[in-house]
């Protein structure tokens, strides 16, 4: 009896890439990366830069924090000077008329207008979203844990996004806020049966964000310290029926961080290698930077002119 399923082929590695520059923003406030520190050991910027750093070796990712009253943040000029943003998770409720959140989506719109592509996960989608001019909401029941049956649409269907994704697929997911309009000049790229908009590309100023609202850049292991975290929403939304029902359920999902070839736990958890394994749950951030990053840092690097 085989011990693991048989997984699809992975996306190609970014070894070969050539010396990348990633901008980070840490959508957290100072408060709430410290508390994510406390639990998980890092804050989800520095999650991310870790993800990027494993997934492009050599690379240099840097970190800002526009939630911060006293941040100092590049200008759009400066910001050229990266090949790529990343916009993190996070607690934020983009509709609070806060001034983090309006400095955040301030400097998002710097972001766009400042050409460099970029991509955004759950509260990051939701930032590029309020900044191109979309809508966000509360939900009526968060998705806690794994976002299920994630499937393309319309122009998602031969987005390079996507690329070695199968029709449907799960991923890591914690949110109660979702996308509920779209901005101008904006593709929803796919969804599933909790949140209508999944994935989406918006094209606006002079730039291009590639954002989903699931996380393909955490471990399981922050999968499952979230949903501790939550325990009591997650009761008291309908979705476990107990405190100790969260628990148990984070314990598999901290397992299997650990063994994701075992397949009593992906029967128990219901999900497959799309969940289990971490290259098949980064397939979004690697698409990214293949078929967005690499080609326009390449073109930006014809374009330049050649000394004399």
């Amino acid at each position: 009896m085989p011990d693991r399923l048989p997984a699809m082929p992975s996306p190609s590695p970014l070894a070969d890439a050539p010396p990348l520059r990633f901008l980070v923003i840490e959508s957290e406030t100072a408060e709430q990366r410290d508390r994510r520190r406390e639990r998980v050991g890092k804050s989800s910027g520095e999650s991310y830069s870790a993800t990027l750093e494993q997934l492009a070796p050599g690379c240099a990712c840097d970190r800002v924090a526009p939630a911060d009253e006293d941040a100092a943040l590049p200008d759009r000029d400066a910001i050229r000077g990266w090949d790529a943003v990343f916009v993190t998770g996070s607690p934020l409720h983009i509709y609070d008329d806060s001034p983090a959140t309006r400095r955040q989506i301030d400097f998002m719109r710097r972001v766009f207008a400042a050409g460099v592509p970029s991509f955004g996960s759950c509260a990051g989608l939701q930032l590029a979203i309020a900044a191109a001019g979309g809508r966000v909401r509360s939900m009526e029941r968060q998705e806690a844990g794994i976002a299920r049956r994630i499937a393309r649409y319309g122009e998602g269907l031969n987005h390079p996004l996507f690329d070695g994704r199968g029709p449907a697929w799960d991923a890591p997911a914690m949110h109660g806020d979702e996308v509920e309009e779209l901005p101008p000049h904006s593709t929803l790229l796919a969804g599933n049966g909790v949140s209508r908009i999944q994935a989406v590309e918006i094209r606006h100023d002079a730039g291009i964000f590639w954002g989903v609202q699931y996380h393909p850049e955490l471990s399981l292991a922050e999968i499952a310290a979230a949903l501790r975290r939550d325990a009591d929403d997650i009761v008291e939304a309908g979705l476990a029926l107990t405190t100790d029902a969260v628990a148990d359920r984070a314990a598999m999902i901290d397992a299997l961080d650990t063994r994701p070839d075992r397949l009593d736990l992906r029967w128990h958890l219901g999900v497959d290698h799309e969940f289990a394994e971490t290259d098949r749950r980064r397939t979004e951030i690697v698409n990214f930077i293949r078929h967005l990053v690499i080609p326009t840092r390449l073109k930006r690097d014809e374009a330049m002119p050649v000394a004399a």
